[in-house]
């Protein structure tokens, strides 16, 4: 059945557009704002005032003030949002001193060793981001030692209680409102939020500030990068970012913007698929110091001084991905069971920064659940964990949460630590918790948005699914299908990649280009040459699933299909 078009839509938009938002179940008008002024109040979050007027007398009496962040993208793009506001206020700034933690030394999360360190350098006030909503220990000695802990944070609250610090700003912790918009913040968001109230009150003492308009390209980086969910307030947040991105003044976001990609909106996969990896990489190898010193560059020439480190990192990153995924999936496919619900594996050789990315991949080839161990030291293994479908992996984690000795993260994707002994008695544990779920909620299954026709692709569609940006969880990129194809020709790139060459059965006029990557060796899919070559596929016409997306060469535009499966 067709999805009703809304009534009283604009007629500029294409017919398929308004069905997609139909079949959402989306208000066009929400869908389509960009007005900040309909954002919730970001001032509600409980010890926000707090903070503020901590930092704020900080300001006043010249107190050196240390910004700890984590080593992903978020944690990063958090340091820098709070580097660059307090540039804004001038020769008023008192000294900032940012931190990240390393990946292979102190881990994840904020540490006693962290708080002895900011001490010892003078520190008076410390500010965590995107961390420390489970650093109990940590917030314990701050108190003892008379450290101004200031924790802001948006991972779930999950510790027995809640740290003992001066304020803890984070829309999950446990006495929020769980219901509120404001949980679908990143930390780079909370972050904002905080950075807002201040300049807020500082204006309120006749101490005026530049607008914190440009900071929301953090805000997007953080956001996207994150997997935030892309609540009508995050879309909001983001979109402005994405704005201001292909004429950023930040030579630190600059640097990573190509002269021709200027020409057109900065999309929201420009961060997700390279922005973001490549901030990433070094953390993951090492330590994430150059990727922050990226993105809070005062230069043109030093952003890239910086960023060639981190383009080294990434290849590098790559190959040991590369290597890590083939190990995984062999040892997956050595000892596949019949609908074993979340694959689980483990090799104590397997880098520990890309284990994350390769559960990703596991998720993306074998559609259900995965998690990846690796040794972090004798007698302990580390984890990342993927989700899939609608399983909420955090939950699912928590009932396993007596054989942890850390543990954190949210519904999409998890980290964890725990002896090398309860291992076994792990993975059995949570195959269990996740088969209690019906299958087709914990399996990345082939769905799509509505059906198009061959016409139906037009320049005009194309161009207006960038009102849908950004995409992400809660407003993922459409899925369409189309039937009645006929595949004419088949290329393979690297091996694993496919170029289709389509025409409508019904209408062979329209001729379609697809382009599907690392297709050759997914579960489940049919390969290419079967519908080529004589047999029952090449009698029949195939349906294929796909985004729409444009290809951009020597100064052209190609539609092309971004081919998720055919059958």
């Amino acid at each position: 059945m067709l999805d009703k078009v809304p009534q009283n839509s604009p007629p500029s938009l294409p017919e398929a557009l308004l069905k997609l938002i139909a079949h959402r179940k989306q208000d066009l008008q929400e869908t389509l704002s960009s007005d900040l002024k309909k954002l919730p109040d970001l001032s509600t979050l409980k010890d926000l005032d707090k903070a503020a007027v901590r930092i704020i007398s900080a300001i006043h009496n010249n107190e050196k003030i240390g910004i700890y962040g984590d080593y992903d993208v978020d944690g990063t793009a958090s340091c820098a949002l709070f580097h660059h506001f307090f540039k804004m206020l001038g020769d008023k700034s008192p000294e900032i001193v940012l931190i990240q933690p390393s990946r292979f030394i102190e881990g994840y999360g904020l540490h006693l060793s962290s708080i002895e360190e900011a001490i010892q350098n003078n520190i008076k006030v410390l500010i965590t981001v995107d961390c420390g909503i489970t650093s109990i220990e940590a917030a314990n000695y701050a108190h003892e030692k008379g450290l101004c802990l200031i924790i802001t944070d948006h991972h779930r609250d999950a510790a027995p209680e809640m740290p003992n610090a001066f304020a803890v700003v984070n829309p999950n912790r446990r006495d929020e409102d769980l219901t509120s918009p404001l949980c679908a913040l990143a930390g780079v968001g909370v972050a904002f939020a905080v950075c807002l109230k201040v300049k807020l009150l500082l204006e309120k003492e006749n101490f005026p500030l530049p607008t914190l308009y440009p900071l929301l390209q953090f805000v997007a980086l953080g956001t996207i990068c994150d997997l935030a969910y892309l609540n009508p307030m995050n879309l909001k947040l983001v979109r402005h970012g994405l704005k201001q991105l292909g004429k950023t003044q930040y030579p630190g976001l600059a640097v990573f913007i190509k002269n021709d990609e200027r020409k057109y909106p900065i999309p929201s996969e420009k961060l997700s698929f390279f922005i973001g990896p490549m901030i990433n990489s070094k953390g993951r190898l090492d330590h994430a110091e150059m990727a922050l010193n990226t993105l809070i560059a005062d230069s043109d020439e030093r952003a890239r001084e910086c960023v060639h480190y981190l383009e080294v990192a990434n290849n590098d990153r790559k190959f040991i991905q590369g290597q890590v995924f083939e190990s995984a999936k062999k040892q997956i496919l050595s000892n596949r069971e019949d609908n074993p619900g979340i694959n689980v594996a483990f090799n104590p050789e397997w880098h520990e920064g890309v284990i994350g990315i390769v559960a990703s991949k596991l998720v993306e080839t074998f559609l259900i659940p995965a998690i990846v161990f690796t040794r972090a030291e004798e007698g302990k293994v580390k984890a990342s964990a993927r989700t899939a479908g609608e399983l909420n992996l955090f939950d699912a984690l928590n009932e396993c949460s007596e054989l942890f000795i850390k543990f954190g993260g949210h519904k999409a994707a998890a980290g964890l630590t725990m002896l090398e002994e309860n291992l076994g008695a792990f993975t059995e544990k949570i195959k269990t918790v996740v088969k209690r779920m019906p299958e087709i909620m914990r399996t990345k299954s082939t769905s799509y948005d509505i059906e198009l026709r061959a016409q139906d692709i037009t320049p005009a569609l194309v161009r207006s699914l960038d009102l849908l940006e950004p995409f992400g969880p809660g407003n993922e990129r459409p899925i369409f299908c189309l039937r009645d194809l006929k595949v004419s020709n088949v290329d393979y790139l690297k091996e694993v990649h496919v170029r289709w060459n389509f025409e409508s059965a019904t209408a062979p006029q329209y001729k379609l280009k697809g382009i599907s990557f690392n297709y050759l060796g997914k579960w489940g899919r049919i390969h290419p040459n079967d519908f080529l070559r004589p047999g029952k596929f090449a009698q029949q016409t195939a349906t294929a699933y796909f985004t729409l997306g444009v290809n951009r060469f020597n100064g052209n535009e190609f539609i092309q299909l971004m081919v998720d499966k055919v059958e």
